[in-house]
């Protein structure tokens, strides 16, 4: 019910989740599938992020080839980034309002996150 719930008005919605992992797979070469969570914002946003291990302090490895950057963030961060890539491509091929909306809800987010250089230098 996350997905329908959030992004149910948005055209192509029932694509996210799976568009999510494809960017997870292109950003970060040791991402092997999981187990993710699902979380809302209180600003109305929403975004999904691969389950930690039980080590605190894991981190992942991203690289964008678009633009070069690298950056290393945790598993929530990471998710944060791949939802963020996922929803500006989106936004773009469906042009819909709404999903430009979901974007800068999380982007909002990601501002005030401790790892928002991270997640913008991966975004850029």
């Amino acid at each position: 019910s996350f997905w329908p719930q959030h992004f149910g008005l948005i055209p192509q919605w029932v694509t996210l989740e799976p568009r999510v992992f494809g960017w997870m797979d292109r950003l970060c070469e040791n991402y092997c599938g999981g187990i993710w969570n699902l979380y809302t914002l209180n600003n109305g946003g929403a975004f999904m992020a691969p389950e930690p291990d039980d080590d605190d302090d894991e981190t992942w490895v991203l690289f964008n080839v678009m633009n070069g950057n690298r950056a290393e963030m945790s598993p929530e961060a990471a998710g944060i980034a791949a939802c963020l890539m996922t929803y500006s491509h989106h936004a773009c091929r469906t042009e819909c309002y709404a999903m430009t909306v979901h974007y800068y809800r999380l982007r909002d987010y990601a501002l005030q996150h401790p790892e928002c250089s991270a997640i913008m230098r991966i975004i850029d």
